[in-house]
């Protein structure tokens, strides 16, 4: 058992909130875990690695690799109660390092976040009034990213992505500031089904668009070939692991605000299949657009077919300019951007903000002041300026590699090989959850998504080693990748070093948990023999 390392006299506890009920917990996780990579990154991966053979390996990395990984992050949240560091802190003094590890990758990936959901906003006005004309590309990289030829931070603002990126960061902090229930639940209950309705229709919409089968056919045509290549397997389980929000904290804190009476086996699996859900429909929206895109321009889908910010805002804004009725297209395909960006936004600072609650012992409210403010600022700096797409290409492709990666391995590693708590964890989620999580799920967990994260941690190391990614200056790679990098980890280290304030407490009484958990499963059991019971004795009367 861990045991507090503060002395003096305790100072008040700090009350934990928690989500309203179980549903509005599923929502959020729901509304974090469905976000830009759904929309933008998924199709173009499924195309490139088999098409419709894709789903195959697409299908086993959800089952084996990022649903236990979900559950794995479900029950060290509910189990430990707090935020990454203080749930691991609670696990073990010397795991803190990893949730601060995990705080800072958020830290960065929410840095840059925000100017996305800025361009998509922006982006959602221009398909209105068709601002690009007749060239999408020189339109968004000239016109309105203003781009340096110089790879390096020029001080240069464009005014309209710096205040749209305003407003995104204004609105984040209300949305924390007012708390798990008036903030996050509440706006994931607003713009989850705004952002499910919307993205149906632009799906619809784009089936009837001329060529819509032929980009389907080029989508789910199979190349069961491609089964036999162990980067298809790898670009599966790397696409789940991104698009689940798992292995960097967001679910460990969303969690540690679920009741105690929680189901977290069957709140995962909804969570889990309605991402999956969400990308198999993207995938299809994307296609059908870029089908007909590929015929207007007469040539063939495999031209066309992009991801990322070049699917976003080349060739979507391409698209609506040809279409039938492409201003709805636009509106509807960047506003579904908007809200899958913004709760996915929400949710990664969330992380951030619950760290620093829990360390130094603040109000909800102060925390969020002390978080969100530091981050808009560094945020307005960087990213709306000439140079910003230099900036956050490099931090998104390393952050993702070699934080989240790397962070979620060491962290299966850490606590469930060298601290052993994956059978304490299977008899936790087990005993609380209507689908037990039994000696499969620590193989998947303990072997199966460690071996999966080594192999695409090597294979991509093996890669960027080879040569300066992106082709840009050796030193600004050095400097904004590798060197955000090794900070992440060493800032890490000095944060858990500091000082837990008085009223936190670190220490955790296994047993205690453990015995509170067996009345609750106890409980449960009574209640379905009395209801078994009541139901025989109804049959026999009747």
């Amino acid at each position: 058992m861990t045991v507090s390392h503060e002395v003096g006299t305790p100072q008040p506890r700090q009350k934990r909130e928690f989500f309203g009920s179980r549903n509005m917990f599923i929502l959020a996780a729901i509304g974090s875990a469905v976000g830009l990579g759904n929309i933008w990154r998924f199709p173009y991966v499924a195309y490139e690695n088999g098409g419709g053979a894709f789903i195959v390996p697409y299908v086993i990395a959800v089952v084996c690799a990022g649903i236990p990984l979900l559950f794995f992050d479900y029950v060290i949240g509910h189990r430990y109660g707090g935020s990454a560091p203080l749930s691991m802190a609670r696990i073990s003094r010397w795991l803190e390092t990893i949730g601060w590890w995990q705080v800072l990758i958020c830290f960065i990936i929410g840095l840059y976040y925000a100017v996305i959901v800025a361009w998509a906003a922006m982006f959602m006005i221009y398909s209105i009034t068709g601002a690009w004309g007749d060239d999408a590309n020189g339109f968004f990289f000239n016109d309105f990213l203003q781009m340096s030829d110089t790879v390096a931070f020029t001080g240069e603002f464009v005014g309209h992505i710096f205040w749209p990126e305003l407003m995104v960061w204004v609105v984040t902090f209300i949305v924390i500031y007012l708390g798990v229930n008036k903030g996050i639940a509440g706006a994931n209950l607003i713009f989850m089904p705004l952002l499910v309705i919307m993205f149906v229709i632009m799906v619809v919409q784009a089936l009837f668009l001329p060529g819509a089968m032929d980009g389907l056919n080029a989508l789910f045509t199979p190349d069961w070939s491609a089964l036999g290549r162990g980067e298809v397997w790898a670009a599966a389980v790397g696409q789940i692991f991104f698009s689940l929000s798992v292995g960097f904290g967001i679910m460990i804190t969303y969690a540690s605000y679920l009741k105690r009476k929680s189901d977290l086996t069957g709140s995962g699996l909804v969570v889990g299949f309605s991402n999956s859900a969400f990308e198999i429909l993207a995938g299809i929206g994307v296609f059908a657009a870029l089908g007909f895109m590929a015929q207007a321009a007469g040539t063939t889908v495999d031209e066309t077919a992009t991801s990322g910010i070049g699917l976003a805002f080349v060739a979507f804004p391409t698209i609506i300019s040809q279409a039938p009725l492409g201003a709805l297209i636009g509106v509807l395909f960047f506003g579904s951007l908007v809200f899958a960006g913004f709760t996915s936004m929400v949710s990664i600072i969330e992380v951030v903000v619950a760290g620093v609650r829990d360390k130094l012992g603040l109000t909800r409210q102060v925390a969020s002041l002390v978080v969100i403010v530091p981050m808009a600022i560094i945020s307005l700096l960087l990213f709306p300026t000439t140079a910003g797409l230099y900036f956050l290409d490099v931090f998104d492709a390393f952050v993702n590699q070699y934080g989240i990666l790397a962070a979620a391995l060491v962290a299966i590693i850490c606590v469930g090989w060298i601290c052993g708590k994956l059978p304490l964890f299977s008899r936790h989620l087990s005993k609380l959850s209507s689908i037990p999580a039994n000696w499969v799920w620590i193989l998947f967990v303990g072997a199966i998504v460690p071996l999966a994260l080594a192999y695409m941690l090597y294979t991509q190391l093996t890669k960027d080693l080879s040569s300066v990614y992106g082709g840009y200056p050796p030193e600004f790679v050095a400097v904004f990748g590798w060197g955000m990098v090794i900070a992440l980890v060493v800032v890490a280290i000095i944060l858990a070093a500091l000082p837990w304030s008085r009223r936190i407490d670190t220490g955790f009484d296994e047993a205690a948990e453990d015995a509170e958990v067996d009345e609750i499963y106890e409980a449960r059991l009574a209640r379905e023999r009395d209801e078994r019971s009541a139901t025989n004795g109804t049959e026999a009367t009747s």
